[in-house]
């Protein structure tokens, strides 16, 4: 990046280290017990991504002669950053400026991802090795899932994940295996979370994989095929072993929509065996605990479920209240967002929603309507099968996001959503050429 100019190559990075980053930091600090180096590793996936930027700017020979040719969802991404950073500028009451900043950081970064994709154009052998990344990342978490499950334990037992919550987020140790209620179900089994942050990110990162290697299978030769259906096993895997039902639920709705888009009636008849599997395992096959805690999912009466509408209830008071929201830094799970300024956090269209108000709730709705619209549009126009392949999973991972993106603060799941944001930067490059014949 820094020597040939190829700022390109910033997914390469994103695509091989996001899936480790707290693991990595638990380590670290597990070896130093310092947050120094911590938070030095901490900016540094952020650093590499504005230094991507800068690096653009400067191997571009002419950067005042750059070509904006602004799609609509530019539009709505610039609309949605700038009003967020109206509101980081804003003298509002609650968590002063460094705080807001921060936030703002978590909302800017992604968009600068999207910038990136949006100005990279790859040969097909540098395509294929980025999904190959994807691919090594869908198997290897589905290996260590296995390893989890054959010792009985979590890997973040090992690495020193409630050391580091509680030295750099002073989150003290919770639930059956000293880690955090989210490593466990309410019957108290385990969801393994391999070296993810934790077993929601594991979930959602699984939809990126299983687009990867479906898009992959249907368009490769049929005696070329294994490999992919290898990695969309391995992803399913690792969603039975994050036991995720947001992502479970992501998962058939991403398929049947995926095979109602693309017409694979054969696709629509896999989910549904699926889904009926399911219901006849827990009707007549499930423990009597399991049973009940997928009626009381279902019902809303399961704990997790009720805490969500607690949530959703706070958040919706809030913007009834603010309908032009309270500020930054006031709503989510972010690492900014203090526990006494918190206001709801577990519905990410909610969670903008009370920090920059209804405005800010619908621009994030329509960029990822119109995210996932154009893409498909990309999908069935191009004629670069890569590309194609690049749009498809960027569509169809979004669409796999909407359910978690109900249940959680799942714009922070950095891997699956900044490497869905840089392939859907990538489908409007090529949205400009087939729109305009120019990038």
């Amino acid at each position: 990046m820094a020597f040939k100019g190829k700022w390109e190559y910033l997914v390469f990075f994103l695509a091989a280290y996001l899936p480790f980053h707290t693991t990595f930091l638990s380590i670290l600090f597990q070896a130093t017990n310092s947050k120094l180096p911590v938070t030095l590793f901490q900016m540094a996936k952020d650093l590499v991504v504005v230094g991507s930027v800068l690096i653009f700017v400067l191997y571009h020979r002419k950067p005042f002669e750059y070509p904006f040719r602004f799609q609509l969802v530019e539009w709505l991404l610039l609309a949605f950053i700038g009003l967020a950073f109206i509101f980081l500028l804003l003298p509002l009451q609650g968590p002063g400026f460094v705080e807001k900043a921060l936030y703002f950081k978590n909302i800017l970064i992604p968009g600068l991802v999207f910038f990136v994709g949006r100005n990279t154009d790859f040969e097909d052998i540098e395509v294929k090795r980025l999904f190959q990344v994807i691919f090594v990342i869908a198997i290897s978490a589905f290996s260590v899932n296995l390893f989890e499950a054959g010792i009985g334990s979590h890997l973040q037992t090992f690495t020193g994940y409630a050391h580091f919550n509680y030295g750099i987020y002073d989150i003290e140790p919770s639930g059956n295996f000293g880690l955090s209620w989210t490593f466990e179900t309410q019957a108290m089994t385990r969801r393994l979370a391999s070296f993810f942050s934790d077993p929601l990110e594991l979930a959602s990162s699984m939809l990126l994989g299983f687009a990867a290697g479906l898009i992959w299978f249907l368009t490769s030769k049929r005696e070329e095929s294994f490999p992919y259906l290898m990695v969309m096993l391995c992803s399913m895997g690792s969603l039975f072993f994050s036991s995720s039902r947001a992502a479970f639920g992501a998962f058939f709705i991403m398929l049947f929509f995926i095979a109602l888009i693309f017409k694979l009636y054969r696709l629509i008849f896999f989910g549904f065996s699926l889904v009926t599997a399911f219901v006849i395992f827990v009707v007549f096959f499930a423990s009597e605990d399991f049973y009940y805690f997928v009626i009381d999912t279902l019902t809303f009466q399961n704990a997790s479920s009720v805490g969500h509408v607690l949530e959703w209830v706070a958040s919706i008071e809030s913007m009834i209240e603010n309908p032009l929201g309270v500020g930054l830094a006031m709503s989510g799970n972010s690492g900014s967002v203090t526990e006494e300024a918190r206001i709801g956090g577990e519905n990410q269209f909610l969670i903008y929603g009370v920090q920059m108000g209804f405005l800010g709730m619908f621009l994030y709705i329509l960029l990822l309507g119109f995210s996932i619209s154009q893409s498909i549009k990309v999908f069935r126009l191009t004629e670069n099968v890569m590309t194609a392949r690049i749009a498809f999973t960027a569509a169809a991972v979004k669409t796999g996001l909407l359910l978690p993106l109900f249940t959680a603060n799942a714009e922070l799941y950095a891997y699956v959503n900044w490497i869905s944001w840089w392939m859907v930067g990538y489908a409007m490059n090529e949205y400009s050429k087939i729109t305009y014949g120019k990038a």
